[in-house]
């Protein structure tokens, strides 16, 4: 089988990818506790497209390229897409993304944000598309 799929619309959002530290002194369990009670809360903020949490399960490296990264331990990612620059702005502005990004604060340590451009170069979820 092979991996060309159909060509797919192309619409350019704004996507976020956030690596999250939790807070100092807080244990994993903690933070992943309370990163799931801001779930719900995502769900009313508005322009939101779509909000996908990363769970690290592990940290595999290659053997032939070096890592120096600085970030210390990442505990989880996040992704968020807005329509636009603009959307994301008003969605943050709004007491409703005001109200998630202080819950946010209330467990996350440090935060590294990435605005991102995709370039989709194989689309599908399941193997047989692949």
């Amino acid at each position: 089988m092979s991996n060309k799929t159909e060509p797919t619309v192309r619409r350019k959002m704004v996507k976020r990818i956030s690596l999250l530290t939790r807070k100092e002194g807080m244990s994993k369990e903690a933070f992943l506790s309370h990163w799931n009670d801001h779930l719900p809360i995502s769900h009313d903020v508005p322009g939101l497209r779509r909000y996908v949490l990363s769970h690290i399960i592990s940290e595999p490296q290659r053997a032939d390229v070096p890592v120096q990264w600085d970030l210390g331990e990442v505990d989880g990612i996040a992704e968020t897409w807005f329509d636009s620059q603009e959307a994301t702005d008003k969605a943050f502005e709004s007491p409703e993304g005001k109200r998630w990004l202080a819950h946010g604060a209330s467990f996350i340590g440090r935060q590294k944000t990435f605005v991102v451009q995709e370039e989709v170069v194989i689309s599908g979820t399941d193997a047989e598309s692949l």
